[in-house]
């Protein structure tokens, strides 16, 4: 095998990171035997010498060669990324490459995957298309804005960059659409300061003024994240997962031993925001729940036939918190992309008709990405390279997993109950479908191939250029 598994590249001057993240994704962290070619370029940093590093190195490892666009001229582009954009049209064109190609902040990158590390008020957002409306999904509990009152359901009403400057959302986004509110919550910076007036879930229109500051983000809640539900007297293990990152993974651990110890049987595993992450901890979660199924195949990693042989078979392997689920509920939305969809897309074939997707189409990432460092220039190439399979070889869903999916049960997104609670929307299906009642199934495929979505009309609001923590943690600000 051509690449080492879970090694991380310190000190190549070009190094090589394999990954399955979301509308981005992240990486199983991977260096180069050999070490890739390195840039022609003579290492500068110039806008010139970086887009000539980048097409050599797409050029050499890009999954679908034939859909570049090798005309382009990078004179023509103000950016790398602006330049990529133009390579990987082709590709774009046919959605096998929705942004998923691009040039992003190894220190930023590395920072976040070890820890979860970046700057903001730790809220999730999304926004509601027809009323103009902007709600909190989700408020991760180290992070400011938590301390502050924000919690799933809070609706923002008004928000300025100081008390007396306040403006009214729905004004804002009649006028200037979301991203209108993405500009005012300003940069991604630690002190950085605005003043809301929110409306909490039940309670009343209060006005609290919060700074941005770095936190780390907790991979599983330690509130709702990892739950046995007691559906009548039969036991559910619950696991929502905000995103693969290192620390995930003994947060993983935990829960599934305490599925374990209770003899847990059925299981829903909570993907509906996670945008993707590190192929590693993926694999991780499928050992956790392939207790009996030691050494068959849990997933194919699929390069170009000229780098074949990095190709990878991942079998499941014995952990000792593993149990052996007779169901598993996925739920997952339009947010739900990369290495969820490839833990999810990896069960179908072993529980048939006893898995299901709940919710609504996902995003469709059944492709990953490598990471190629330039690092005097702090450069990380993410760039397509790999596809994932499951055992029967399907991984085709770049219209989303309802396509592929035995089952599928249609439900909402419904902020005004926390996740993991029985009575929300989804998680109620979810128990629905695991008692062997019918449902509605989700319609059709994602028509709109991408767009991340929580509900008929709520997206999740995004940045028109995301920090690598907003490309795997979508709607975080």
């Amino acid at each position: 095998m051509g690449i080492g598994k879970n090694v991380i590249a310190a000190t190549l001057a070009v190094s090589l990171a394999a990954c399955g993240g979301g509308d981005s994704s992240s990486s199983n962290n991977f260096t180069a035997s050999p070490t890739p070619t390195p840039p022609s370029t003579g290492g500068t940093c110039s806008l010139a010498s970086r887009q000539q590093w980048a097409r050599e190195q797409i050029e050499e490892w890009y999954l679908f060669p034939d859909l570049l666009d090798l005309s382009v001229d990078p004179a023509a582009f103000t950016s790398v990324n602006g330049y990529i954009n133009a390579l990987v049209a082709p590709a774009r064109a046919q959605s096998r490459d929705r942004f998923f190609t691009y040039v992003t902040s190894i220190q930023e990158e590395n920072a976040f995957f070890a820890s979860g590390s970046t700057a903001g008020f730790g809220i999730r957002l999304s926004y509601d298309t027809a009323n103009n409306r902007v709600f909190v999904l989700e408020a991760f509990e180290n992070a400011p804005a938590f301390a502050s009152g924000f919690d799933r359901g809070t609706e923002i009403i008004a928000l300025g960059e100081r008390p007396g400057a306040l403006e009214d959302v729905g004004t804002i986004m009649a006028a200037e659409g979301p991203q209108g509110i993405v500009d005012r919550l300003g940069p991604s910076d630690a002190g950085v300061t605005r003043s809301f007036r929110i409306r909490p879930r039940g309670g009343a229109v209060t006005a609290v003024t919060v700074s941005k500051a770095d936190f780390p983000l907790d991979p599983v809640s330690d509130r709702y994240g990892a739950q046995v539900l007691n559906d009548g007297g039969k036991l559910v293990g619950y696991i929502n997962l905000r995103t693969f990152i290192d620390t995930a993974e003994s947060d993983l651990r935990t829960a599934y031993d305490a599925f374990r110890q209770q003899g847990v049987r059925e299981v829903i595993v909570d993907f509906r925001y996670n945008g993707g992450g590190l192929v590693r901890t993926a694999e991780l979660m499928g050992d956790l729940m392939g207790a009996g199924r030691v050494g068959s195949t849990f997933s194919f990693t699929t390069f170009r036939p000229s780098k074949s042989e990095n190709n990878v078979t991942e079998p499941f392997e014995q952990v000792s918190q593993a149990i052996a689920p007779t169901k598993i509920a996925f739920i997952g939305r339009g947010g739900t992309a990369s290495a969820s969809e490839l833990v999810a897309n990896s069960f179908i074939p072993y529980l048939g008709n006893n898995t299901a997707l709940i919710g609504e189409n996902t995003f469709g990432k059944p492709v990953g990405q490598i990471g190629l460092d330039q690092p005097e220039c702090d450069d990380r190439l993410r760039v397509v390279a790999f596809q994932s399979q499951n055992v029967n070889g399907e991984g085709e869903y770049f219209t989303g997993l309802a396509s592929v999916f035995p089952q599928t049960c249609e439900a909402a997104d419904d902020v005004s109950n926390q996740l993991g609670d029985p009575a929300e929307a989804s998680v109620a299906s979810a128990l629905g479908f695991l008692r062997g009642e019918t449902c509605s199934a989700i319609a059709g495929t994602n028509g709109e191939q991408g767009v991340r979505s929580v509900g008929p009309r709520q997206q999740l609001l995004q940045a028109a250029e995301p920090t690598v923590a907003q490309r795997e943690t979508p709607g975080l600000f």
